[in-house]
């Protein structure tokens, strides 16, 4: 195994000084729960006998007196089971099994609680999906109202996509003392091909195909329990938590309703038993995800061209931890992570193809061969990422884990560091005079990473459509400019909708781009963009200053986004939606929300830095941030 990539080591040292102050405030407190938690014996002992009652009171005859007694630890199933999203239907019948298996191990579960689970997929480009960014951090309150009882030794964290998962972890790392074993559901198998639905989608924009056609393509795509197959955030979720230890070494990919899926279940809730303060393998999430497991994560999604929704995500998710991250860390680490797989929207395989081409483990083992990957880590398998090498089978009947010491079977899909597609990451972080952005480049032709075009301005992906639709796009070469979908105007909704229609244009000979303070999600493809614009229009950024016809150049390889204008003397045009206007779907319960996110370079979160003395509060403040923070220290 190489030494420690010096850039990598230089990120994660200067993460931890940056941290110091709110990590040790953080560690020192979960350390406190962890010792108490020792000597005291599992959590229900030290409920009044009332308390205790009502918490076994509709337990089953089997689990009553274990629940009553107080020798077993007790294990909180968190669960965001539904019937209507496929990625979180197999879960229906993991209570039950995870039960028996925790029983088994020698501990006690039950179903704590349970978490929104929406699905982007349903609710792209209509008034839903502008709840779907806050509702990771409804998921965070969720999980922590569901361990808020004090019953429980260690948890287990049923969830898969988009926010599903970082809502579930930030929520878990406020009760970092307790051990959190994920446990995924798995993909579904692959259905249509990938290139065939994303062409079905481009006739439909152009009115080729009609209504029909494209239902009957997205249904084979979409066709049975399990995740999305494309590398969007659901997956690039899964990836970046079995590479943080929170999931059984190989259990990311395993599909549904399989006899492996089923048994590496089984291993699961007999796991979290044993890493609990009351074995001898404690191993509680506030420790598995520090500082370098945070920049683990960080090198898998770019190593991988995952979602760029974990560029808010991957800061919220280590300011839960106490611990500050910058876009500036990504883009450090950029630099030196190579790009090793081509997963659609990167290309035309699926996780499946992934899987069978190695996966996760010739994935983690080449990172860490090659020094991309700390090794030295904790996690739910023990000390050390090398469990992460191993793959695992059953053997007559037997779950058992074998090291892959073979590399990948398909180059076209999952390449070594030797020999990558490209010698950085799939993702970008941009600089200028409109502010800091992301651009996902591992889907975009090289030809097509720099950009300089006349903006088109809207303040509703709504406007561009009606644009496309009415011919006035044709013929020209545009970036399209597209303000107030930041998390203070109207929660950041993707504007993944827009893909179809800008992609015909780009198939047409035009070049067209997007920068936008909204988001465009993992499934951002072949259009370049430059996303997550901070600050955002609805808090006075640069954006809401550009006007139609202004110059625009995206230079997403040499990371620029500047506007060719002297905004000097202008005042802002348009605005965000007043809370009058923001209403249907939901929409006004989640007015708080508007005023409470931070910026979007601070994870566009409503919660501070967990430890730190004085969080930021206001909008776009970035309650993620700690006190004075601003983007121009994030090097320091």
């Amino acid at each position: 195994m190489s030494p420690t990539n010096p850039i990598i080591q230089q990120v994660t040292e200067r993460v931890a000084e940056r941290s110091r102050a709110s990590r040790t405030v953080y560690l020192e407190r979960i350390r406190r729960e962890g010792a108490l938690a020792r000597e005291r014996g599992p959590a229900r002992a030290h409920l009044g006998c009332a308390n205790l009652a009502h918490g076994f009171a509709a337990a089953s005859a089997e689990d009553k007196p274990l629940l009553r007694g107080t020798a077993k630890p007790g294990v909180a199933i968190v669960t965001s089971y539904n019937d209507m999203l496929s990625a979180h239907q197999p879960y229906e019948t993991y209570p039950g099994e995870l039960k028996t298996a925790v029983r088994r191990a020698g501990g006690v579960a039950q179903v704590a609680g349970g978490v929104p689970a929406m699905c982007d997929g349903i609710t792209q480009g209509r008034a839903g999906m502008e709840l779907s960014l806050y509702s990771r951090d409804v998921i965070a309150m969720s999980t922590a109202i569901a361990l808020s009882h004090d019953m429980f030794d260690a948890t287990l964290m049923l969830g898969v996509c988009d926010k599903i998962v970082p809502g579930l972890l930030v929520g878990a790392l406020h009760f970092g003392h307790l051990p959190a074993v994920f446990v995924p559901a798995g993909p579904m198998t692959s259905g249509l091909p990938n290139k065939v639905k994303a062409r079905t989608r481009q006739l439909f924009a152009e009115g080729k195909v009609g209504r029909e056609e494209l239902l009957d393509a997205e249904s084979q795509s979409y066709h049975s329990p399990g995740t999305c197959t494309f590398y969007g955030t659901a997956n690039s979720n899964q990836v970046m938590i079995e590479v943080m230890g929170l999931h059984l070494p190989g259990s990311t990919f395993v599909n549904p309703h399989t006899e492996l899926r089923h048994a590496l279940t089984e291993a699961a809730g007999a796991r979290a038993v044993q890493i609990t303060a009351h074995g001898e393998e404690y191993a509680p999430v506030g420790e598995v995800v520090d500082e370098k497991s945070i920049v683990n994560a960080c090198v898998a999604l770019l190593a991988t061209g995952g979602s760029t929704n974990h560029t808010l995500h991957l800061v919220a998710i280590a300011a839960a931890a106490g611990i500050v991250l910058t876009w500036d860390d990504l883009a450090e680490l950029s630099k030196v992570v190579p790009s090793l797989t081509k997963m659609y929207p990167n290309g035309q395989a699926d996780v499946n193809h992934f899987r069978d081409a190695g996966g996760m483990q010739v994935l983690i083992g080449d990172l860490l061969d090659n020094g991309l990957l700390h090794g030295d880590v904790l996690t739910i398998a023990g000390r050390g990422l090398d469990h992460y090498r191993s793959a695992p089978s059953l053997k007559e009947g037997s779950l058992v884990w074998e090291e892959v010491t073979s590399g990948s079977s398909d180059l076209d899909v999952l390449r070594p560091v030797a020999e990558p597609f490209s010698a950085d990451g799939g993702i970008h972080m941009l600089e200028g005079n409109l502010g800091c952005a992301v651009s996902k480049v591992s889907a975009v032709k090289p030809e097509h990473l720099v950009i300089e075009a006349p903006a088109k301005v809207f303040d509703d992906q709504l406007q561009l459509l009606r644009a496309f639709e009415a011919g006035e796009l044709d013929g020209q070469d545009f970036v399209a400019v597209i303000r107030y979908q930041g998390p203070s105007a109207n929660g950041m909704p993707e504007l993944h909708k827009l893909t179809p229609p800008l992609a015909v244009l780009l198939d047409r000979g035009q070049r067209v781009a997007i920068v936008t303070d909204g988001r465009m999600s993992g499934a951002s493809g072949k259009v370049p963009a430059a996303i997550h614009l901070s600050p955002e229009a609805a808090d006075g950024g640069p954006i809401a200053l550009v006007r139609e016809g202004d110059l625009i150049r995206l230079d997403s390889a040499a990371g620029r986004l500047d506007v060719l204008a002297d905004l000097s003397e202008r005042v802002p045009e348009g605005r965000a939606l007043s809370d009058a206007e923001w209403v249907g779907t939901g929409r006004e319960l989640f007015s708080a929300f508007r005023r409470m996110a931070g910026h979007a370079e601070h994870g566009a979160s409503v919660f501070g830095v967990n430890g730190a003395e004085s969080p930021t509060h206001g909008p776009g403040l970035g309650f993620a941030a700690p006190a004075g923070f601003a983007h121009s220290e994030v090097a320091g």
